[in-house]
């Protein structure tokens, strides 16, 4: 992949029309598919995410399988030529799936697309114990990365976010996870709860730490709209003052045992960052099929976005008829600019010059601006290529963003 990469980039400096231009370099992009599965066992009152609590009579795994097939042939010509690098099952709770659904339906990807050797895929699961009895099985079906959501080892603030399982079952969840062969996980935290302090959240961290885990997600509990949590505000939420010293701690406390901060609220051992996320902040490409998923596909035209039907029985209905593709656009230069750097600056590394040109399609003077000032006004720094956020920018992203629009 790298050699290709620098292939496509030293053409790209030699052919100057472009449509030839767009030709030769949206190819080194690299392309990740994402598969949304849209049920839970119970939505949680904090979700603003599209999932949909299954109904007595369960998943119709055999309808949405099929569903999923045909929406990826569907959009197989945006991608000729091209191979995936990562894939992601995301929800909602994809751990309600069978192995045996997985596995066919990895297989079935495979069939029909071009992956690279070691292909990263990662699954999201909840501590349930219904799930945890599954997760061998799900390293047995090709599943490479397994994200667990823990949120709290506290009774009191998981049945405060409307959790499903305990503490006791979080801690099981773990050890089952590394008593398989996965080559990595993460766990997902949450700070910011209702009635939590600074030494309440570190007892989560502590309490995760404790297995050493290759990579953590480490994130902000916010009011979305369109939750029940906005329209009945959860009482005694920690004030912004805080928020920070919980974030100052627990940042602290995760890279003093290794793990680095390389993402916004992502951590990780070396060489344990999760791929796919990387490919989305580094403004990358990715195929989303399932209900409500969201696609980004660069072509010899440009970028376009599009996505699909958000109800799962609309989504099964109409997969592979034109209606199931929706909201679709091309990016025009100010969204280009602005996405790349709400993605690209969520990471510590920062960005080079080269990958905007290549991912966006634009020349690098269309930032110089928005990059001279920030330097002024100390929020980033550029060292040759390559250009990055200070430690004030990286903890104001926000006022960094706002020179780009």
């Amino acid at each position: 992949m790298a050699r290709h990469y620098v292939r496509c980039l030293f053409f790209w400096q030699l052919i100057t029309t472009p449509e030839k231009l767009a030709m030769i370099a949206y190819e080194a992009i690299p392309l990740s598919l994402y598969i949304h599965i849209p049920w839970c066992v119970r939505k949680c009152p904090y979700c603003d995410f599209n999932s949909h609590q299954a109904d007595s009579s369960g998943i119709p795994e055999q309808e949405y399988l099929a569903a999923l097939f045909k929406d990826l042939e569907q959009l197989l010509p945006r991608i000729w030529g091209r191979r995936v690098s990562t894939i992601f099952f995301g929800g909602g709770t994809p751990s309600l799936l069978s192995a045996e659904t997985v596995s066919n339906l990895l297989s079935g990807i495979r069939a029909r697309v071009p992956c690279v050797p070691a292909l990263e895929i990662t699954m999201e699961a909840n501590p349930g114990s219904l799930e945890v009895e599954k997760f061998q099985h799900f390293c047995d079906a090709g599943i490479t990365r397994l994200s667990l959501g823990v949120q709290s080892f506290s009774d009191q603030s998981l049945q405060a976010l409307g959790r499903v399982h305990d503490a006791e079952q979080a801690h099981r969840a773990i050890e089952s996870v590394k008593a398989c062969q996965f080559n990595s996980y993460n766990i997902d935290l949450m700070f910011g709860l209702p009635a939590q302090d600074v030494s309440a959240a570190q007892l989560d961290l502590k309490a995760a730490l404790i297995y050493q885990p290759p990579h953590l997600s480490l994130y902000q509990l916010t009011i979305e709209a369109n939750t029940p949590f906005k329209h009945t505000l959860p009482e005694n939420l920690p004030d912004n003052d805080l928020l920070a010293d919980m974030q100052d701690a627990l940042v602290i406390e995760a890279e003093a045992v290794g793990l680095e901060r390389y993402e916004v609220s992502a951590y990780a051992v070396n060489g344990r960052q999760c791929r796919h996320n990387v490919n989305y902040w580094e403004f990358g490409d990715y195929l989303g099929i399932g209900a409500g998923a969201h696609s980004k596909i660069t072509d010899q035209t440009g970028v376009s976005r599009f996505s699909r039907p958000r109800l799962p029985r609309q989504y099964i209905a109409t997969a592979g008829a034109n209606e199931s593709i929706v909201n679709e656009r091309k990016l025009d230069q100010k969204d280009m600019v602005l996405e790349f750097m709400i993605n690209a600056l969520r990471l510590k590394q920062g960005f080079t010059m080269q990958q905007f040109s290549l991912t966006t399609g634009l020349a690098n003077d269309v930032i110089s601006d928005g990059i001279n000032q920030a330097i002024k006004n100390g929020l980033m720094v550029k060292n040759r290529d390559r250009v990055k956020t200070t430690d004030r920018g990286f903890g104001f992203l926000s006022e960094v963003q706002l020179l780009f629009t």
